[in-house]
């Protein structure tokens, strides 16, 4: 799979797992006191923090079995 479009993916994983975390707690807890709008500022923010992470990491986690 090409680098980009798995870091990509990677991170949108990321954003959606962190919206769903978001839901969750409102569900069970009550307000969060963020609103949606900033919810999905934060999680489009997360989201290109784990992408770039990915993209970094992968050369590495992809060598690190062999020897």
């Amino acid at each position: 799979m090409n680098r980009t479009k798995s870091a990509l993916l990677w991170g949108l994983v990321g954003a959606l797992a962190f919206l769903v975390l978001v839901q969750g707690y409102r569900l069970f807890a009550g307000s969060l006191g963020v609103d949606v709008l900033s919810a999905l500022g934060i999680a489009l923010v997360l989201g290109g923090v784990v992408s770039v992470a990915s993209y970094v990491a992968e050369p590495r986690l992809a060598t690190k079995g062999r020897t």
